[in-house]
This record gives C-alpha cells, sequence and structure tokens, in this order.
C-alpha cells in the first residue's frame, strides 16, 4: 500500500478548497505534482482526451492555477504582465488585471512570467519576472497590495527572471527573492504585503519552495541558488541548511525540493546531481548523493511511495527518464530518448508532457517504462507545467492554452 506523503503538506497549504480537486499553486495542492484525488485515470485513444477548449494566451513559463472552478493565467501581452480569471469549464473570461513591465530576457529567450499564482483564502498572488509581488482579489481581480521586491530588497537581474513561486503559509508570503543585506529569503504579510522577516544571504533560484513537517513542526524547505534552506516560516529561524550547487556559476538551480518524512532529496543540473538528506534533532545527514541518479535541469521529480520519477540530464543534450528508490538512491529503469518535460501523478498513473507539446500516459511502475498512451496536444515548444482539476488537464505552449477532459467527474 502507497504511504501517503502529499496528504500533510496539502492539509498545511490548502484551506477553502477540497484537496485533490483544485490545483491552485505550482505542481497542486502540495506541491508534489500529484493529485490524489483519485486511484488511477483510464488511457486515451490515439487522438489523445477530449478537447474541452482553447484560447489563445501571451507568453511566459507560467503554470495554470485552478480552484473553485475558476482558472488564473498569469501571461505577457506587450508590455504588459497581465493576470486573468477564466471559467475552468469553457474558458470565459471573468476578470482582468495588468500592470507595466520592461522586463527583457538578456539570452533572447521567452519574456513573459514565469513564476505560477498561487490561490489561498480568496486572495491571488503573483510574481513577475521583473520581481513584482502582487496580491489580488480572487472574486474581483481587484488589486490588494504590490511589492517590488527588485528595488525594496535590492536584487540585481538573474539570467532569466524571477521564476520562483512564492509559498503562502500562515498568513505569510515567503519568497527566495535573492536580495541583498539578508534578504536571500523574505516573508511578507499576506495581507498588507508588509515585511515580516528576512532571512539568509542566498541568492535566488528557479526552484519553489515546499512546507512539510520536521521535528514535530511546519517549516518551509527551500532550494535556492546556494542549496537547502529549511527555516521557521513564523520567524525565518533557520533549522537546517545544506550546500548543493554547480561550481559553474552559470548553474541556477531548478527543482522543486521532494521530501518523504524526514527525507529532503534536491536535484540539479550542470554537474551537481543529487542528493537525498535526512533532516532531524537540528542535523542533516547524508544518505546519498552522485550525478548518475536522476539530475533534473528545469523540471522535477514526482513520488509514489518511496520510488523517484523523473527527467534525468540537460534538457539541450537530449534526457532520459528515470526511476529511482529514494531510501537508497538506486536507479531501477532509465529510458533515454524521452525529450524533456514535465511530469504529474495521478494515482498510479504519471502525466508526461513533453516540450514538444506530446501527452503520454505512462504507468507508475518500479520495473520498467511502460507507455498507456500518447498524442500530441500542443503545437509549439511547451515548457509550462499543467494543472490538473476536476477531471480536466489544463496546459499552455508558447501561445495556445488548451483544456482537455482526462476523465468525467
Amino acid at each position: 500500500m502507497r504511504p501517503s506523503t502529499a496528504a500533510p503538506m496539502a492539509l498545511l497549504l490548502l484551506s477553502a478548497v477540497a484537496a485533490g480537486q483544485d490545483w491552485p499553486q505550482f505542481r497542486g495542492p502540495a506541491r508534489d505534482g500529484a493529485f490524489e484525488g483519485r486511484s488511477t485515470i483510464e488511457p486515451f485513444s490515439s487522438t489523445g482526451p477530449e478537447p474541452v477548449w482553447d484560447r489563445q494566451v501571451g507568453s511566459g513559463f507560467s503554470a495554470p492555477a485552478v480552484a473553485r472552478g475558476r482558472l488564473v493565467l498569469f501571461h505577457r501581452q506587450g508590455g504588459q504582465e497581465v493576470v486573468e480569471a477564466l471559467r475552468a469549464t469553457d474558458g470565459k473570461g471573468i476578470w482582468k488585471f495588468s500592470y507595466e513591465t520592461r522586463y527583457r530576457d538578456d539570452f533572447g529567450f521567452d519574456n513573459g512570467p514565469r513564476a505560477t499564482p498561487v490561490i489561498e483564502k480568496g486572495r491571488v498572488y503573483t510574481f513577475g519576472a521583473q520581481g513584482a509581488l502582487h496580491c489580488l482579489d480572487f472574486e474581483t481581480g481587484r488589486k490588494v497590495w504590490a511589492v517590488d521586491t527588485h528595488s525594496q530588497f535590492g536584487v540585481r537581474k538573474g539570467f532569466f527572471g524571477a521564476a520562483s513561486t512564492p509559498l503562502v503559509i500562515e498568513g505569510r508570503v515567503l519568497a527566495n527573492v535573492g536580495g541583498t543585506a539578508g534578504a536571500g529569503i523574505v516573508a511578507l504579510d499576506a495581507e498588507t504585503g508588509e515585511t515580516l522577516w528576512k532571512s539568509t544571504d542566498h541568492e535566488a533560484s528557479y526552484s519553489s519552495p515546499v512546507a512539510a513537517r520536521l521535528d514535530g513542526r511546519t517549516m518551509a524547505i527551500f532550494f535556492t541558488r546556494e542549496g537547502l534552506v529549511a527555516l521557521d516560516p513564523a520567524t525565518g529561524e533557520v533549522a537546517y541548511e545544506r550546500r548543493w550547487r554547480s561550481r559553474s556559476r552559470a548553474s541556477v538551480n531548478a527543482a522543486t525540493p521532494i521530501v518523504m518524512g524526514d527525507i529532503v532529496f534536491l536535484s540539479a543540473s550542470y554537474g551537481t546531481g543529487s542528493i537525498a538528506m535526512k533532516l532531524c534533532n537540528r542535523k542533516v545527514e547524508d544518505l546519498w548523493s552522485g550525478e548518475d541518479v536522476i539530475d533534473n535541469h528545469y523540471s522535477s521529480c514526482v513520488l509514489d511511495g518511496g520510488t523517484l520519477f523523473g527527467f534525468h540530464g540537460r534538457q539541450e543534450y537530449g534526457q532520459s527518464f528515470r526511476a529511482a528508490d529514494l531510501p537508497t538512491g538506486k536507479v531501477l529503469w532509465s529510458e533515454n530518448g524521452v525529450r524533456a518535460g514535465s511530469v504529474s501523478r495521478v494515482g498510479d498513473r504519471l502525466l508526461l508532457l513533453l516540450e514538444s507539446g506530446e501527452l503520454l500516459i505512462v504507468a507508475a511502475s518500479r520495473e520498467k517504462f511502460e507507455v498507456l498512451s500518447r498524442a500530441q496536444v500542443l503545437a509549439r515548444e511547451t515548457r509550462a507545467f499543467p494543472a490538473i482539476a476536476d477531471g480536466f488537464f489544463f496546459a499552455r505552449d508558447q501561445d495556445t492554452l488548451v483544456c482537455l477532459r482526462l476523465w468525467e467527474e
């Protein structure tokens, strides 16, 4: 029987929405890429899942967030970063909020927002590529407050803009902004935007933090540019810290931490590798580490019981898709030639959304890589993570957002 690893975090992060039904933030209710409200999904035909609706969207890698029958989309249109609420069932607009942005990607990539909206207790929180952090009313789209984190905390421009989705927990918005003077990680009051505390001198990464229970209390776990930071969300006090990054200055950690009990898994590319650590009684014990298990580039693994599933290797050099045992680091199988993408889990099935726009259903098996269904669902390069809610699968590429039906509620 599969032990539950997502439920404790889901309880921490959700309040007004039902766990397992909504997808109110990056990688779902517990930020672990898992939809726990269903034990399995049936394979679809070669034509793919039933299309429900689609619409043109602006630029960006921000994933959809879904709660209470609404989808929140964060994208760029011209010189504006735009937040929109749509009806999840048909894509019809409910409200729109926008503000000016001058962000320009120095490497010629996408100029849109990277971080995913967070829907929590009647509010929507967005973090733009240029560091603009907004709190909006979920019902109306009215601005509640806004903070220019780059100006306020002395953040220098990074390689690809602000991309770490903030964590909203215990009435606070926690963000790895990478500021100066001890403002690596900051906490703002969720209702007012007032700064509550600052912690660490760590530069910002592209990894989004998660919440977990460690040592009998709630902690926020960050994978900053320097490595692991686990801290008290109320005070910013650091309980655990472990350097884990590449020796290359050009590298930036991107994968979300994976937590199973008191074990935390981190993974990065650029010659960094992956590591599993046991965090207990203020001590960090390395269980294993290496570059030959699952090295995530920009994607993140999912966990099923004690089994990790994820993309291994640099995106531009070609990747494999792998299964590994989390407690031991043993690679169970590896499938070469699987193009880079993201992975989500619904019960005993994995959903792989590849950069090519192809969607695969794969068995969450420790024995072998088994594709149960595959179909082309998007036409252009697809890097944004998907959302799963109420039987629908929401995904976007460079200019199109689609809603597909995975199952009937």
